[in-house]
């Protein structure tokens, strides 16, 4: 699993690794394949290693266990980054990163699981970069995205999918869910849109007018 250099195209999404909980070896292999630039966090740089995981930068304010003259050394070529900004995590730094170089989306594993807290964190910071980045936080059980105001996508019968507000989403139309919404408000902590599943096998249109919307796409594994 040490090699994701088959596409340079700036185009495909980047890959970020943050310190979550592991995904399996098939995903993360599929991954890197088709990931143009592969950054990793620090917090998770020495789990890398032992993967033997190739990536291109490393990124963070690494105040804990950091030797850069052996990563340069097991890792060559790689560009070092510190960011020392405390008012920011790590991930949104990797993803001002990513903006900066132009790259249109990112990929990001390792970034659910494990505290509670970064977790929440990475999946409601999603919003943060609706007109800059399409982020996909990807796992074994889900992936997770910030929904557009208009969303059409085909889903076999059964496909689980989970709508949740970050904040207050109103004016919210489904079609082809087996719990259908007309019109209506989700509300973070007071009701959310979790375990919906596709009606049958066909395209599933889901509109907003107001707010933030997240989609995961789940799978009982």
């Amino acid at each position: 699993m040490s090699s994701h250099h088959i596409i340079r195209d700036a185009q495909e999404p980047a890959l970020i690794i943050a310190n979550g909980e592991a995904c399996s070896f098939e995903l993360m292999g599929e991954l890197l394949e088709w990931s143009p630039l592969v950054i990793v966090l620090d917090s998770a740089i020495h789990r890398v290693l032992e993967l033997n995981i190739k990536v291109d930068v490393l990124l963070g304010d690494f105040d804990r266990n950091f030797d850069a003259e052996k990563i340069r050394e097991e890792q060559y070529p790689i560009e070092i980054i510190h960011t020392p900004d405390q008012i920011k995590t790590d991930l949104e730094k990797a993803c001002d990163y990513l903006v900066d170089r132009g790259f249109p989306a990112a990929n990001i594993i390792w970034a659910t699981g494990r505290r509670a807290d970064h977790t929440i964190t990475n999946i409601t910071n999603i919003v943060r970069f609706r007109e800059q980045l399409k982020i996909v936080l990807i796992d074994d059980y889900s992936k997770i995205f910030l929904l557009p105001r208009t969303f059409e996508k085909w889903y076999p019968a059964g496909t689980i999918i989970s709508l949740i507000p970050v904040g207050e989403v109103s004016g919210i139309t489904t079609k082809n869910l087996k719990y259908p919404l007309d019109n209506e408000s989700l509300t973070i902590g007071y009701r959310t849109g979790s375990s919906n599943e596709a009606l049958e096998d066909g395209i599933v249109r889901i509109t907003y007018e107001k707010g933030d919307l997240l989609m995961m796409e789940c799978v009982d594994i």
